[in-house]
C-alpha cells in the first residue's frame, strides 16, 4: 500500500511538469464534482466494507445514498446538469474517507490496523483508475511515433483475429455492441464482486488473507503501463480506420470523438486485412491513447478468471463468462491486436506466479516460474518489434509457436500453483528461547568449577 501511494505522488508529479492533472487531482476533484464512474466508487466503498459489521455496513450505506441525495438536491436547485459523468457516488468516496479518518482518530491497535487497510483498499481501487487516465494522457502527449505496423505485420501469423471478430461485432448491430460494451467498460466492477467473495471472512477473522485479487489488480495496473511508453501502439481501429467514430451510430455510452482517420494507414478497418509490406514506426496525434501492448483489460479479465476457479459455480461460470466477453470485445472493437491478447495473458500469469511466490516462499519452482514468464513475455514483445515480417510470411510457424509460448506459461503456472496446494509451504523454524535466568547461573557456576578443576 505505500508503494502504491508513493507511485501514485510520483505520477502526480510527472502529469503535473507535463501540464496534466494527476490522479491525486482528479481524485480529489471528486468529493464536490460529479465522478467518472460512480458504480466504482460505490464498488470501491463495498469493498471497504468487507472489515465492517453488518450493522455498519448499513450504516455506511444509508449515509453514502443519503448524501448522493443531498448533492442531487443542490444541483437540482442550483439548475446544475451533469454533462460528464455520473451524478451519483460522491457519498460512497464521502465514506470511505470518513472511515479513514475514523480508524484514524476513533480506533487503536488491531482495530485500526484492519479499518485502514481496508479504507485504503478501497481509495487505492478508486485512485487505480485515476492512474490509468493519467497515463493514458501522458502516453498521448509523449509518444509521437507509434509502432502499430509492425504489431499489425505480426499478428497476420493469427490471421488477423481484430478484423474477423470486428465483422463479427458489427454484424451484431446496437444489441450486440452495447452488450460487450457494457461487459468491457465495468470489468473494475467485476473484480469487486470476485473480490467480496474472497474477503467474506475478513469481519470474523479480524486479518485479510494474504492473497487475493484486489494485490493482482493493483499490481497490474502499477507496472502493466510502463509497457506503453516503452511500445506505444494505438490499435487496429485508430491505425487501420476511423477511430472511435467508427461505433459513433450505435454506442449508447461512447463520447463524441473526433474521428482519427487523417493519421492512419488506411480506411481498412474491419473490412480488409492490411495488406503484407515492410513495417515502419508512424507518426500518430496527441489525444489518442497508446495503451494496447499489451492488452491490460485482458490481463485484468484473465486474473477474475484465475481468482475464480475455486469459488461456487456461478462464480466460475462468471469468471469464464467475463473472460471471454472481454476477448471478444477487446478484438471486436477495433481496441486490440490479437498478439496483444497472448501477451496480456502471458503478463498475467507472470505477476501472479511472482505474487503466489512470495506468499508460499522463493523457493526454487516459484523462482523458475517467474523468471520463465518474464521471458516469455520478452520474447514477444521482442519478436513482435524486430521479426514481424518473417512472422507473417511464416503464419503456420509462428502463429502455433506464439500459442505455444502461452500455453507453456499456462501449463506452468497449474502445475506449480497445484504443487504447491498439495504441499504447503513448510511452518519456519521457531528460534531458540533464551534460557532462564536460574538456569543461566546454574550454567556458569558449573563452568566455573570444570575451570578451577
Amino acid at each position: 500500500m505505500v508503494v502504491g501511494l508513493g507511485f501514485l505522488i510520483a505520477l502526480e508529479f510527472v502529469a503535473r511538469r507535463l501540464g496534466l492533472p494527476g490522479p491525486l487531482t482528479t481524485q480529489a476533484r471528486e468529493v464536490i464534482f460529479p465522478p467518472k464512474s460512480g458504480g466504482l466508487l460505490y464498488a470501491a466503498m463495498a469493498l471497504m466494507m468487507v472489515v465492517l459489521t453488518w450493522r455498519q455496513r448499513l450504516i455506511a450505506l444509508g449515509v453514502a445514498i443519503g448524501i448522493d441525495m443531498c448533492f442531487l438536491s443542490v444541483r437540482w436547485v442550483a439548475d446544475i446538469e451533469v454533462t460528464e459523468g455520473h451524478p451519483f457516488g460522491n457519498g460512497a468516496l464521502w465514506v470511505t474517507l470518513g472511515c479513514a479518518v475514523i480508524a484514524v482518530t476513533r480506533r487503536t491497535g488491531r482495530e485500526r490496523s484492519l479499518l485502514l487497510k481496508g479504507a485504503g483498499l478501497a481509495l487505492l481501487l478508486m485512485a487505480g483508475r485515476k492512474t490509468g487516465d493519467t497515463w493514458l494522457l501522458i502516453t498521448s502527449e509523449t509518444r509521437p511515433v507509434v509502432l502499430d505496423q509492425y504489431v499489425a505485420t505480426a499478428d497476420h501469423a493469427l490471421g488477423d483475429p481484430s478484423w474477423l471478430v470486428g465483422r463479427l461485432v458489427t454484424a451484431c448491430g446496437p444489441i450486440g455492441f452495447n452488450f460487450l460494451d457494457f461487459v468491457y467498460g465495468q470489468l473494475p466492477v467485476a473484480a469487486v464482486v470476485v473480490a467480496l467473495y474472497q474477503l467474506r471472512h475478513v469481519v470474523v477473522e479480524r486479518r485479510f488473507p494474504r492473497h487475493h485479487l484486489v494485490r493482482t489488480f493493483l499490481v497490474i495496473g502499477l507496472i502493466g503501463p510502463a509497457f506503453y511508453m516503452i511500445y506505444p501502439v494505438v490499435g487496429p481501429i485508430f491505425a487501420y480506420g476511423t477511430g472511435a467514430e467508427h461505433w459513433a451510430d450505435v454506442s449508447l455510452w461512447a463520447p463524441d470523438m473526433p474521428s482519427s482517420e487523417p493519421w492512419a494507414v488506411a480506411d481498412l478497418w474491419p473490412q480488409t486485412p492490411p495488406p503484407l509490406q515492410a513495417p515502419g514506426p508512424m507518426s500518430f496525434d496527441e489525444i489518442t491513447p497508446r495503451n494496447c501492448m499489451p492488452s491490460l483489460h485482458t490481463a485484468w479479465a484473465t486474473a477474475i478468471f484465475i481468482h475464480t476457479r475455486k469459488g461456487p459455480r456461478a462464480l466460475r461460470f462468471a469468471g469464464a463468462f467475463w473472460l471471454i466477453a472481454t476477448l471478444c470485445a477487446t478484438l471486436g472493437f477495433g481496441y486490440h491486436y490479437g498478439v496483444d491478447l497472448i501477451a496480456g495473458v502471458v503478463f498475467t500469469l507472470t505477476i501472479e506466479a511472482a505474487l503466489r511466490s512470495h506468499d508460499h516462499g522463493w523457493d526454487r519452482s516459484g523462482l523458475r516460474l517467474t523468471a520463465y514468464g518474464a521471458t516469455v513475455f520478452t520474447a514477444l514483445l521482442s519478436s513482435y518489434r524486430f521479426l514481424p515480417s518473417e512472422m507473417a510470411e511464416h503464419p503456420w510457424a509462428s502463429g502455433p509457436l506464439l500459442l505455444l509460448a502461452m500455453g507453456s506459461v499456462v501449463y506452468g503456472y497449474v502445475r506449480t500453483t497445484a504443487r504447491w496446494e498439495t504441499s504447503p509451504a513448510p511452518a519456519p523454524v521457531p528460534e531458540q528461547a533464551p534460557a532462564p535466568a536460574a538456569e543461566s547461573e546454574a550454567e556458569s557456576e558449573a563452568e566455573s568449577e570444570r575451570e578451577l578443576i
